[in-house]
């Protein structure tokens, strides 16, 4: 190993790259566009990937929303355009009839899908804000940070039917003193006092949902808006393991048989799979990271042949140099080490500089998307695989100096020596 650091070594080695200085550069550039690729392809799959992680990290994959709408076609006397209303009973059938469900929540709201909002009064301050009216099982579909010293929906609430809500960011910020602490205090939502026991934060990716959004038991919501079982949409959350895809078409087999609805009515009720999206985005980002990796691959491979190439011209043009170094007294073995030690610095060389422009391009763009409204965040690409691939690279860039390795250690001196 003592070659390795022997100035006469790297001597020889930068003199034969400079004797070949236009092939090299040009090689190099192939190894170095391979791991670029590799670097700026996948480093722009994860960024999509994070992006929709983000943008959805409070609610459950493997969930999917679903509300009743008109039907279209005639069923048992029914006429086609009867208007379909979901119930609360439709919850206990679907948890009965589907074990692939892990949690179900009916959700109520006022002032979405073209109703007006509620009109929330606090002294003499005044606003209209969406009113929901939820179950505490939203939240393990679809997470609520709650500031400190405040609190979600509980089920004494439901059970009690609680005057309580959770109120907005926003919600606080108009109707509230900069300095004044919500918690405890009391507003009222269209002309019913309510207590305030919670200041929840926004978090985008809940859909239609905002930072002034309240939130008050279902229960209470019913009374207060008298909904009776009515229901506005079901929130539902399947297992990891579940197929959502399968779980959504079994839901609106059941809730057509519960509503007396044609089996082939595809529009009698509406859906919104979350879970077929981030699968969907999932695949894409997945099939986008292995293109890189092939093309990639097969670019560093590329131009790893030529370095073998470029190597093979040079023993070539260096056999009665070789001859006079054999001659001398040179083992082929340490004729052999130079060769390779060559092709595994150049190698060496080109994917470094293919990881640091790959790093700079992902940088770039981490910085143009940072305030675009889309789905994409921190572009990287993970350390080990970023080694992994600068290892292949070195393991090739060996077994291709073997080639014109090879080649050197062939040449008897003699001939050498009388090599014009």
């Amino acid at each position: 190993m003592r070659f390795i650091f022997d100035s006469n070594t790297w001597q020889e080695i930068f003199g034969s790259i400079g004797k070949n200085r236009t092939r090299t550069i040009i090689t190099i550039i192939g190894v170095l566009w391979g791991i670029f690729i590799y670097i700026a392809l996948s480093g722009a799959a994860k960024g999509l990937d994070n992006g929709f992680e983000e943008q959805f990290e409070n609610v459950a994959m493997n969930s999917l929303f679903t509300w009743a709408q008109t039907t279209s076609m005639p069923y048992e006397g029914f006429k086609t355009g009867r208007p379909l209303q979901l119930k609360l009973s439709d919850v206990t059938v679907l948890e009965n009839r589907i074990p692939e469900i892990q949690y179900i929540a009916p959700r109520n709201v006022k002032g979405v899908f073209g109703g007006s909002p509620g009109l929330i009064v606090k002294g003499t301050k005044s606003g209209s804000y969406n009113v929901y009216g939820d179950y505490p099982v939203y939240t393990k579909i679809a997470t609520k940070k709650i500031y400190d010293g405040g609190r979600f929906i509980n089920d004494k609430d439901i059970e009690l039917t609680r005057k309580v809500c959770v109120i907005g960011e926003r919600t606080q910020k108009e109707l509230y003193e900069k300095e004044e602490n919500p918690i405890g205090t009391f507003l009222r939502i269209d002309n019913i006092y309510f207590q305030v026991v919670g200041v929840h934060k926004f978090t985008p990716g809940g859909g239609f949902e905002s930072d002034s959004d309240i939130y008050i038991p279902f229960t209470t919501y019913r009374k207060l808006y008298n909904t009776g079982d009515d229901v506005g949409w079901l929130t539902i959350a399947a297992y990891d393991d579940a197929d959502v895809v399968q779980v959504e078409k079994d839901v609106k087999a059941i809730l057509k048989s519960i509503h007396r609805v044609d089996p082939r009515d595809e529009r009698a009720f509406g859906s919104f799979n979350l879970g077929e999206v981030f699968t969907r985005i999932s695949g894409f980002a997945n099939g986008l990271t292995f293109m890189s990796l092939v093309v990639g691959i097969a670019t560093i491979l590329a131009g790893v042949i030529g370095i073998g190439n470029i190597l093979l011209i040079s023993v070539k043009e260096r056999t009665k140099e070789l001859g006079v170094r054999r001659a001398l007294g040179a083992t082929p073995r340490e004729v052999k080490a130079q060769i390779i030690l060559e092709s595994v610095f150049l190698t060496m060389i080109a994917g470094i500089m293919g990881i640091i422009l790959g790093a700079i391009t992902l940088y770039g763009i981490n910085m143009g998307t940072e305030d675009l409204d889309f789905p994409y965040t921190n572009p990287t690409v993970p350390i080990p695989y970023v080694l992994g691939a600068l290892v292949i690279m070195v393991v090739l860039g060996t077994l291709i100096g073997l080639i014109p390795a090879q080649r050197a250690v062939s040449i008897k001196p003699i001939d050498a020596l009388r090599e014009e």
